[in-house]
Parts: structure tokens; sequence; C-alpha cells
């Protein structure tokens, strides 16, 4: 399936079999011919940093009726007060001080995952790594069972692909996702009742009795909140280990230097973000009349951030197609910005670091078998659906 320029409203087509493979040459095209696409669909697409970041702090442009596909995660598509109150009442679970207390346990899971693959011979880095992990904590961290941590795999992966446009999507991809959410609501409707009857030291007990001004969240409100914790910590940092991981391969000068010294780790994570972001894509509503980009934008248009645009811009991050860790990274837009900024952005960031420098250093013969790994049907979230690797 492939897009007319008249039916795509990005100015480019997002479902061209090569733009998944490389994405960022049709990004930096757009960026310098019409870094400010405006389709008949009355639809706008940012492709600079500076008009990314302008417009995603922009509180003029917020959520509504437009072309994503996250209804399912609806956290994800409120606008204040109500995102102000839910996000309240999450934040809690990712202070500081949790991250800090979960470090130590998600070292011991990189050993453990990392152990049997250090005999040699071939593997899926993805299946065999940076899938489970991700999984682990985030089901640890909720207070998933561990008998039941695998049923959340096609729960993640039909709910992650659901995030796309609708317009994007198959009837039967649509139907994949809204079945797979009533799974995943059914399974935790018991679950929140069992924490009812019997709290726990998780974090789904936490919000189940969480209180803020008096005002609990609702049951679906709950279930929506877990949803979303399920996929925006699970699918998007194993999109970035192995999107990570491939990065490194590909620059072995680089993988070299991370596993001559493991302390660049925060820094190789940030530039491995930067450079093939696992979110690659946001939208927004305008609210009222406003400005973007120097355009006036009438309520109701739709604006697209290209965030893999924006992370490549050689006016934020000079020679931005190299991949150098030791970059001081400047301003991100992978996690967003202002008020809708990733609450796990701390999470995936640890789990970044600790699975990339445990990759460099537990496996130091580790090269690629397969050089062009096929990627995921995805859009808004980008990786690579297999990455065939020898030890």
């Amino acid at each position: 399936m492939t897009l007319t320029v008249d039916e795509t409203p990005f100015g480019f087509d997002p479902l061209n079999p090569g733009f998944r493979a490389d994405p960022y040459s049709v990004y930096r095209r757009q960026r310098e011919t019409d870094p400010v696409h405006h389709s008949p669909m009355g639809i706008w697409t940012l492709t600079r940093h500076a008009d990314c970041e302008a417009a995603l702090r922009d509180q003029k442009l917020g959520h509504g009726d437009g072309i994503n596909g996250s209804d399912h995660l609806s956290f994800l598509t409120l606008n204040p007060p109500d995102h102000t109150r839910l996000r309240g009442l999450v934040s809690r679970a990712f202070t500081p001080k949790v991250i800090r207390e979960l470090r130590p346990r998600i070292e011991q899971r990189v050993t453990e995952l990392l152990a049997p693959l250090r005999d040699g011979g071939e593997f899926d880095l993805i299946s065999g790594f940076a899938y489970p992990l991700p999984v682990m904590v985030i089901s640890e961290l909720i207070g998933v069972p561990v008998e039941d941590q695998s049923r959340f795999s096609g729960w993640s992966e039909e709910m992650a692909r659901g995030i796309d446009p609708d317009f994007l999507q198959t009837p039967d991809q649509l139907v994949r996702r809204d079945q797979a959410k009533l799974e995943f609501d059914n399974y935790f409707r018991e679950l929140i009742a069992a924490r009812r009857g019997r709290p726990a030291d998780d974090l789904l007990t936490g919000l189940v009795a969480a209180e803020q001004d008096g005002d609990k969240l609702d049951e679906q409100e709950l279930l929506d909140i877990l949803a979303l914790l399920l996929v925006a910590g699970h699918e998007t940092t194993v999109n970035l280990i192995g999107n990570g991981a491939l990065a490194l391969l590909r620059n072995p000068s680089q993988l070299q230097l991370l596993r001559e010294d493991p302390s660049l780790a925060p820094s190789a994570t940030e530039e491995l973000l930067r450079y093939d972001s696992p979110v690659q894509f946001v939208s927004r509503v305008a609210l009222a009349d406003t400005t973007v980009a120097g355009h006036p934008v009438a309520a109701g248009e739709i604006v697209s951030m290209i965030l893999g645009a924006a992370n490549r811009d050689p006016s934020a991050f000079p020679d931005p197609d190299r991949l150098d860790l030791t970059r001081q990274s400047g301003r991100l837009v992978s996690f967003g910005q202002g008020i809708h900024f990733c609450l796990g952005a701390p999470l995936a960031r640890l789990e970044g670091q600790l699975a990339l420098a445990g990759l460099a250093t537990a496996l130091p013969a580790l090269e690629l078998v397969d050089e062009q790994p096929a990627y995921r049907d995805h859009f808004i979230l980008r990786g690579v659906s297999a990455l065939h690797v020898r030890a």
C-alpha cells in the first residue's frame, strides 16, 4: 500500500517501503524544501527543530478529534484540567526516588537476559533481549504476576500499532487493536478488584488508592492509564534498545567507545534517542486560532510534528547524520516538550543506559548478521521487528 501526494497529509508517503528503511533522507528533503507543509486536508506538518519545539510547548495546541488513533490510550488525548489531574496522580510513580530504587532490579534483569547469549552463536536481539527486558520492568512496576507477563506481548503490539492514524491502518488492524484493548481491560478489572481487597507494594495498588484533592481515578481512567503505561513503558523502550543496538553495530567505532568506557552510557543513550528516535511523530489540534511557525492556523486544524526530522535538524545538531556518543545532545524532542512531556522518560533512559552498556560489555564480539533488518509496521513508533546478530 502506498499513498499519492493528494492522499497523504504530510507531504511524504509514510507507507512507501523505502521510507521505513530510511525516513531521514525523506525528512531532510522536506525540511529543506517545504518545512511547514500545509495539505489540502487542513493538516500542517513541521520538520524543523525550532518549529516542532515551539509547537510542542504551545498551549493553544492540544488534543481533539484529529488523526491520532490513540483513543484507546485516552490519557494521551486529554487537555487540561483533566490531563493535569491524571498526570498529577500518575507522576508519583516516576519520582527520582522510585527510579533510583529500580536500578538494581533492572541491572539484575539485564545480566540474567544476557547470560545465555554469551555462549556465542546467532540470535534475535529483539526477542532475546530488547523485548523481554522492558516488559519485565513495567510489569513488575505495575504489579502484574510473573506468570501473566507473557500475555502482555500480544496486547502491547496491537495497541501500539493502533496509535497510528486510523487512515494508515487496515480494517483488520483496527479490529485487532480494539480486541486487544478489550482483553487488556478485562484482565485488569480482575487485578484491580484483587488489589482493592488485598493491597500490595506496587504501582497498581498506588493508583487504586491514589487521591489528589479528594479526586480518585474512576475505573476507566485507571484502565486507560495502565494501557498507556504498557504501551509507552514497553514498546518505546524496546525500540530504543533495538534501534540503539543497530546504530551501534553499524558504527563499530562508537560501539567500541562505549565498550571501553561504559560511563558514556548516559550520553550514548541521549545520542541514540536523537539519532533514531523510537517515537517519530506527534500531532496536536489548534484549540483556537493561532500562529504556528509564522503561519496562521485556524481552530480545529491539525499540526503534526515530525520528531525524527527535528532531531536531525542541522541548525540544532551539527552534522546530524553522524552518530557521536560524546555529543552534547542539546534539546531532544524524542520525549516531547511542554505539559505532555513523557512521564516515563527517566525510566526509559535508565533502561536504555543499562541495556546498551550491558550489551557492549557482556558481548564483546557482537556483530550484525542481517545488515538490512525489517522494520515494524508502524509510523508513529519506529523499531526493527527482528535484529539477527552473532555473539
